[in-house]
């Protein structure tokens, strides 16, 4: 624990809910931004909450400056591809713009450490089977490139400044708070296990298989899924690792391995003890045929174990929080 104060944008979505109540149990002292545009308050269980843009430069530069705040771990921004491939500007404003407006504020406020979420989702397609941080960089959708360009400008300005970065390029983030407090509520969500699981618990009639002919083993998109609660560690350990004096580093957050969607449907039957209903339709657009993580970078620089690396248990994990999200709607 240290007596500095971290300030955590999105801290009120899916994954930044996560980190946060891990950073909480810690005794960290927390500052939560977050707009609810797609998050929410009861999910922030720690820290001080503050609702407002990240690309508010007047308001961020004065909880900068009022908080003590040394170490940023940002997370607000727009994830869902197809969207993006249909309002890439929507994506490029918030994705990319906000995160220049809050570096600018970060420099002029001297915070010391950044931990930026970003994607695998930058690679694109590429014949390798797992995908290492000197891969090349060509993603194919908006999305993609609004991280890539936000990644590019963190790397210039640590470049030129003393600020000191971890960019974690997640690979699909699944499975919901062991505990049960906190989950995946993101309302029209598109991440399969979150989809699967409302099938599942009846709030969705089926679950739409994009894709059937891709050049996989069963031709359906192979990912590499990673528990929520192992990617919030892995930043825990990125923030140990900057205030130990680590230098700026960009590392791969996945299990280096895959399942194809096939693969994950089979599991949620047997996990929910009956099969789901599923529709095929042709491939979306912008959507890579696999996506598979080279973890050795994460594991040898942070010394990163996951815990949860169980197919079965991370959709266990999405099922109970679908289940408890379906109880309190019947309430």
């Amino acid at each position: 624990m240290s007596n500095d104060t971290i300030l955590v944008t999105g801290g009120a979505g899916y994954i930044g809910s996560h980190i946060v109540k891990r950073l909480g149990e810690m005794g960290e002292n927390l500052v939560v931004l977050d707009n609810l545009s797609t998050g929410f308050r009861d999910a922030v269980l720690y820290g001080e909450f503050v609702e407002g843009n990240t690309g508010d430069m007047e308001l961020v530069g004065r909880l900068l400056a009022t908080r003590s705040i040394k170490s940023v771990l940002h997370f607000a921004a727009h994830t869902i591809v197809p969207e993006s491939v249909a309002q890439p500007l929507k994506y490029y404003a918030n994705n990319t713009c906000n995160t220049r407006n809050l570096l600018q504020c970060c420099i002029d406020a001297g915070v010391e450490h950044f931990i930026f979420s970003s994607t695998g989702t930058i690679y694109g397609i590429q014949e390798k089977h797992a995908l290492s941080e000197e891969s090349p960089l060509q993603p194919i959708n908006p999305y993609g490139t609004s991280k890539l360009m936000s990644e590019t400008m963190l790397k210039d300005v640590s470049a030129v400044n003393p600020l000191r970065h971890v960019i974690l390029r997640y690979f699909n983030v699944a499975g919901s708070d062991p505990d049960g407090l906190i989950g995946q509520s993101t309302e029209n969500a598109t991440l399969l296990i979150k989809v699967a699981a409302e099938v599942a618990t009846g709030k969705r009639a089926s679950l739409s298989l994009f894709g059937t002919d891709y050049p996989t083993p069963d031709g359906t998109g192979v990912r590499d899924y990673v528990h929520v609660n192992d990617l919030a560690d892995a930043h825990i350990q990125a923030l140990n690792y900057l205030r130990q004096g680590g230098a700026s580093t960009t590392l791969n957050c996945g299990y280096g391995h895959g399942f194809s969607v096939r693969e994950v449907i089979d599991t949620v039957n047997h996990v929910n003890g009956a099969p789901i209903p599923v529709v095929e339709h042709p491939r979306r657009a912008g959507d890579p045929p696999q996506l598979i993580a080279a973890v050795d970078k994460i594991q040898k620089t942070l010394n990163w174990k996951p815990r949860y690396d169980d197919l079965a248990f991370i959709v266990k994990t999405s099922l109970d929080w679908e289940k408890k999200l379906a109880a309190k709607q019947r309430a």
